[in-house]
């Protein structure tokens, strides 16, 4: 074999001794210009930080709001990977009302089966929600309509994933002695061992980080004595990331260089998985520091968590239908809470029996539960038209 026909095959295929740490490290060097970031507020440790009353001022404005996607879109592409969005929840009422949920949900798992495990990270440090998105919905659907009628969150998900996303949420508690995570890169790949990563080539580990979006609602303040994120921006530039982090001279550079900023109640934090992270140290006596993980994946991709978004439609459904009766939401604020919880893609479905119909595509469950709430339709009349879905999509 010629050595440009070897050259090519590691270009398409990484081996065991793929990611040299020297470039790694060099990509390190770059920092965040205010040119790259002019919508943002401040910058802090490399990463923009946002102000939600900007966020929510634009959200109705199509220029303005396509400016300020396409600027995270390049911050999470080609910048710092991160960004911060200071008061993205701006009524604290929806937030503290939605922790006591998740600390009685919390309580309930525990009492009944020991409560969630978690990943990355020691058995107890924690408590862990799993599917924290559906069971907030079923526990207190008007909550969950407010929540997720949030500007900020919808906004961060479009900026990389585009219409159709689908959201998944997984509440974390870290606390008071709670230690770190180690340090990682999240799912698609980063769901695996090194060596399994080898199965895939390069342009898929290249592709990975495309599919999904992490983010983090606070649910309390969290100086940095209570842990929050250890971050590395830049990192998600490194192509054999997957494979390469969990080895001891990037865990040490990660130890040496991650960065932290606190955060107060209502702040988001979105960022490219491929950004290496770990949950902080919680080295505080009385903060238990709750947060809810959002993993918002593509259209196009697998989500981690199974949903059922036909419950949550037919809960949140009379909840919307007053918000609306009563403009206690905006119509974005509506959008933004549908997006949240039914399914924007066609597919996969069953083509025989759901074909396209003035489209390429057939109908999604979100534009049957958007086109009800318009048509003034009854629960019961959605809940036929959800259900004739569902059967026409089964093979």
């Amino acid at each position: 074999m010629s050595t440009s026909q070897r050259q090519a095959d590691s270009d398409m295929w990484f081996d065991q001794t793929s990611g040299e740490f020297d470039v790694f490290a060099q990509q390190q060097a770059r920092r965040t210009s205010a040119d790259e970031v002019p919508q943002a507020t401040a910058i802090q440790k490399n990463i923009p930080v946002y102000c939600g009353d900007y966020v929510r001022t634009i959200a109705p404005e199509s220029d303005r709001r396509r400016a300020l996607l396409a600027e995270w879109t390049n911050v999470f592409a080609n910048g710092a990977g991160i960004i911060i969005i200071k008061k993205a929840m701006h009524d604290l009422d929806v937030i503290d009302r939605a922790t006591k949920i998740f600390s009685t949900l919390i309580d309930q798992e525990k009492a009944g089966s020991g409560g969630g495990g978690d990943h990355f990270a020691k058995a107890g440090a924690n408590d862990r929600i799993w599917n924290a998105l559906e069971k907030h919905c079923l526990f207190d659907a008007d909550n969950f309509a407010r929540y997720y009628a949030s500007d900020a969150i919808a906004m961060g998900a479009e900026a990389w994933l585009g219409r159709g996303y689908q959201m998944t949420a997984q509440v974390n508690r870290v606390n008071p002695g709670g230690a770190a995570q180690k340090p990682h890169r999240d799912y698609h790949l980063g769901f695996m061992r090194p060596e399994q990563t080898l199965d895939f080539p390069a342009h898929v580990h290249a592709m990975s980080p495309f599919l999904t979006l992490q983010g983090a609602v606070a649910h309390c303040d969290m100086p940095l004595e209570s842990g929050p994120t250890q971050l590395l921006p830049f990192s998600q530039h490194f192509k054999e990331g997957y494979l390469a982090f969990s080895r001891d001279q990037f865990q040490q550079h990660f130890a040496d260089n991650f960065v932290q900023v606190p955060l107060e109640k209502g702040d988001v934090v979105f960022f490219n998985p491929a950004v290496m992270h770990a949950a902080g140290n919680n080295v505080s006596s009385d903060i238990y520091r709750m947060a809810n993980l959002l993993q918002v994946s593509s259209a196009f991709g697998r989500a981690m968590e199974s949903v059922n978004r036909y419950d949550m439609c037919l809960a949140l459904y009379p909840v919307l239908q007053l918000a609306m009766r009563g403009n206690s939401l905006s119509d974005l604020e509506i959008r933004n809470a549908v997006h949240a919880s039914a399914e924007g893609y066609s597919f996969p479905t069953n083509l025989d029996r759901d074909p396209p119909v003035d489209g390429l595509a057939p109908k999604t469950q979100a534009q049957f539960v958007l086109e009800a709430l318009a048509a003034g339709l009854s629960q019961d009349d959605l809940e036929a038209q959800l259900g004739d879905l569902r059967i026409r999509q089964q093979s």
